[in-house]
């Protein structure tokens, strides 16, 4: 994916692009690629495929939910910062929380906040399931990409929510069905899933959307949860 194509494929989505966002994007590319020759954070490295899988791809969560009317997110098991960076880049009056169980990544992750000039963005080194367990009722919206399964995931940012907030888990396929009893105990429910494709490649992608109807008294996350990468 090329920039203009880029940029005609975001400008679909609805998203506003000015030039300082694409700046602001072009560093974060180099930094990635600069950085993953000494740390691994991530098998995508020419720049077609990481505008096309990394940026645009983060981007698609726009078509579950208005970020315009967001104050606050949280990524759990943010690695390089997709969803969260790329989100903040081109809604930059949201306040985000980028949370990742790696240390490394926490260290890129503050480098690419301070070049880029992001602004009320924090960085958090926990596992998502020790994070949940402290900052509770706390966002408007969770994201979750490639990261767990679905059970899992909701286990993690449930507890992270507001009641009314969203949680937005970004998949390769919708692997969400049999929940019902995880919709109960966690007083959640499943708003919608948008299936689409990605351009030029064709590959599959699902974003499920997830509403927080009330608190529960059971301790969430469980001890016990095991978290997962999937890849997309």
């Amino acid at each position: 994916m090329d920039l203009e194509l880029f940029k005609k494929e975001v400008s679909k989505l609805g998203v506003f692009v000015t030039s300082d966002m694409l700046d602001k994007l072009y560093k974060y590319y180099e930094l990635l690629t600069t950085w993953n020759e000494k740390i691994n954070l991530t098998s995508i490295v020419s720049k077609d495929l990481v505008y096309l899988k990394h940026f645009y791809d983060s981007l698609t969560i726009c078509k579950a939910i208005n970020l315009n009317e967001v104050d606050s997110l949280c990524d759990i098991g943010t690695g390089a910062g997709f969803p969260g960076v790329v989100l903040k880049i081109f809604f930059p009056h949201i306040h985000l929380t980028l949370v990742d169980a790696l240390l490394k990544r926490i260290k890129f992750l503050n480098i690419v906040i301070s070049e880029l000039s992001l602004d009320n963005v924090a960085v958090i080194h926990a596992r998502a399931e020790e994070y949940g367990v402290h900052e509770r009722s706390k966002f408007d919206v969770v994201t979750a990409r490639a990261v767990a399964s679905i059970n899992v995931l909701l286990e993690y940012s449930m507890p992270l929510l507001k009641v009314s907030g969203y949680f937005i888990a970004m998949r390769g396929n919708d692997d969400s069905s049999g929940l019902e009893n995880s919709y109960h105990e966690l007083k959640c429910s499943k708003v919608k899933c948008v299936s689409m494709k990605l351009p030029v490649e064709n590959s599959a992608r699902s974003i499920i959307l997830f509403r927080k109807n009330g608190e529960t008294n059971k301790k969430y996350p469980r001890k016990n949860s095991v978290i997962k990468k999937y890849p997309l």
